[in-house]
């Protein structure tokens, strides 16, 4: 099981966990398009760079 640290308590919880069981902490969430656009403009940036 993957876990990930609680910045609140410093306990192991489970990676895919919304909220720390000990100290009810909501880990923020992650909206995919910023990791599409990310992927995007560095492709963009390859590209400028081998042209």
């Amino acid at each position: 099981m993957k876990t990930k640290e609680c910045p609140s308590c410093a306990m192991n919880v489970d990676k895919k966990a919304i909220f720390c069981p000990i100290c009810e902490f909501e880990f923020p969430r992650r909206n995919p398009i910023y990791s599409i656009i990310a992927i995007l403009m560095a492709i963009l940036l390859l590209m400028l760079f081998i042209f």
